[in-house]
């Protein structure tokens, strides 16, 4: 019948494919014509725009370089403590006769919203040790406040006299703002992970203690390994959204104090210093860190689905 009726399967599909042509591929293929146009989107100027950002001209205006280094940092220092936290609270809270409340209160940053967070920390992190309370904290040690937000020296120079200075991005308020992030996104991970945990047969493990093994011999030869695939699957959402943090930094800092990130860079071009040229090659160059991450991990599910 649908032999006979080509047309029948396409009927169907075309309202989604429109959506998909009219919100998804329009947008992208236009953003890619203007990253070849100046500013107002009038004037062919071919890669000049790219090539702003590669040699980085105005960095007291839109520091091109520090964003990339930004995001450079939250893709590694971020994704590497979120999933290695979210692991040893998976593993920890399987351990415990209140895993579900436990388990409840870790995952409750994710059900708020990532501009209420960014309020709730904004103020955690005041100057004012009478608001913030990671400041009021350190002046009941006898320590003095911290700019935490503001500070873009060595997070060691608050610790101790005569730190080294940190190269660009390793400094005090990136990690604040990474602190944020692995915060909200540690109940994920440990959801996850905890979920691919109970798929773990439960005899396997008591074999392997029956012959002697040490729990931490358990840990890295059976769980470790047999998470793997969970592990690889968190890891690569985390980096994806790594790539795309925008709100975060945004309300916290609004990317001032050297704390940009591309999405952040790229929203003040277009929409505050109207360059509309330069912001569509940054939203270019974000997609083009994106979109391989999310080719692998469609193709990751697609060969599970297939060995299943």
């Amino acid at each position: 019948m649908i032999g006979r009726r080509w047309w029948v399967p396409w009927l169907w599909l075309s309202p989604s494919l429109l959506c998909l042509g009219v919100f998804l591929v329009y947008p992208a293929v236009d953003t890619v014509r203007r990253s070849f146009m100046d500013g107002r989107s009038r004037e062919w100027v071919g890669f000049d725009n790219y090539r702003f950002i590669i040699e980085n001209p105005r960095p007291l205006l839109s520091d091109t370089h520090a964003a990339l280094l930004n995001n450079l940092l939250w893709l590694t220092v971020f994704v590497a403590f979120t999933v290695a936290l979210g692991l040893v609270l998976a593993v920890l809270t399987s351990r415990v006769r209140y895993e579900a409340a436990a388990k409840s209160a870790i995952f409750i940053p994710m059900a708020i919203s990532f501009v209420a967070a960014a309020i709730i920390w904004r103020f955690m992190f005041d100057f004012d040790e009478d608001i913030g309370t990671v400041n009021a904290a350190l002046t009941s040690l006898g320590r003095e406040p911290v700019a935490w937000l503001q500070n873009s020296g060595s997070p060691l120079s608050w610790a101790w006299e005569d730190a080294p200075d940190w190269p660009r991005p390793l400094q005090l308020n990136n990690f604040a703002l990474i602190t944020v992030g692995v915060w909200m996104w540690t109940g994920f991970a440990m959801v996850i992970l905890s979920a691919g945990l109970k798929g773990i047969s439960t005899e396997l493990l008591e074999a392997a203690r029956v012959d002697g093994a040490s729990e931490w011999q358990i840990f890295w030869r059976i769980i470790l390994p047999l998470l793997r695939p969970t592990i690889v699957v968190v890891t690569t959402t985390l980096l994806i959204n790594a790539l795309k943090i925008f709100d975060l930094v945004w309300v916290m800092t609004g990317g001032r104090f050297q704390t940009d990130v591309v999405a952040t860079l790229f929203f003040r071009q277009s929409f505050l210093l109207r360059d509309f040229g330069l912001g569509a090659a940054l939203a270019v160059v974000l997609m083009l860190f994106v979109v391989p991450l999310m080719v692998l991990t469609v193709r990751r599910f697609q060969t599970e689905s297939e060995g299943t």
